[in-house]
């Protein structure tokens, strides 16, 4: 039985006249990669946000790994933010760290790890995101898109997280690019030694189709379909029709 790691209840965040998100009720099963899709401005960043616990709804309960995220305090909400690893729109590296620094940093900031292991750990990082050992010096400005996406997701892999977020991910690449990034979450969730939850906000149509097991679409603060992507695929929705023929 597929257990499930974020629960939604009654939702709704409102900033000011605004209701950014209204009402939402929903599961993010466990080992699976969903995507969030929608147009500028449906909500997609304020619901991460929230999963992260970086604000609070105006109304409704999240739990996240059985954990009522309102019930933290900073430093509690500091530790739990350890399950996740998140991989931002445009990498987020530190410009002036190396891509071996880049990775090694949460390791330093948050485990007791001696600089052998933590060598170790982030050679064998390096290596799972598919970089060669000729990146491992390099600075951010001297990597392609394509590589430093892939040293933001080894960076995020480095605490062994149980839900993996991705903001974005192949926001500004190529189509070549963009085909290696959505090869890597699938590649990552797959391969991960424990069941690894991706969540993914995009408004990548083509690429959300052939990495998700699930897509939620989001409208103006409100779910208008959460399904399989076969079932999404074939959603009479009108508004979903036109996003999926763009």
């Amino acid at each position: 039985m597929t257990k499930n790691v974020i629960e939604f209840k009654n939702v709704t965040k409102i900033y000011g006249d605004a209701t950014v998100l209204n009402n939402l009720t929903f599961s993010i099963p466990e080992g699976k990669v969903t995507t969030i899709l929608g147009f500028s401005g449906a909500g997609k960043s304020t619901m991460m946000k929230h999963i992260l616990g970086l604000v609070h709804p105006t109304k409704g309960t999240i739990t996240t790994l059985g954990v009522d995220m309102a019930t933290l305090d900073d430093l509690q909400l500091r530790e739990f933010r350890r399950n996740f690893g998140m991989v931002f729109q445009y990498a987020a590296l530190f410009d002036n760290l190396s891509s071996f620094e880049n990775i090694a940093f949460p390791l330093r900031e948050f485990t007791k790890m001696k600089e052998s292991e933590i060598k170790s750990k982030v050679t064998g990082l390096i290596k799972s995101v598919g970089l060669g050992p000729e990146a491992t010096d390099r600075l951010p400005s001297e990597l392609s898109g394509g590589m430093r996406k892939r040293v933001g997701l080894a960076r995020a892999l480095a605490l062994e997280p149980r839900i993996m977020l991705y903001d974005e991910p192949t926001s500004g690449l190529d189509p070549i690019s963009t085909q290696m990034v959505s090869e890597l979450i699938v590649e990552t969730a797959k391969h991960s030694d424990t069941k690894l939850t991706s969540l993914v906000i995009s408004h990548d149509v083509r690429a959300s189709l052939r990495i998700s097991d699930h897509i939620m679409f989001l409208e103006k603060g409100n779910i208008v379909e959460f399904s399989t992507v076969e079932d999404f695929k074939n959603s009479q929705n009108a508004t979903i029709r036109r996003f999926l023929e763009l």
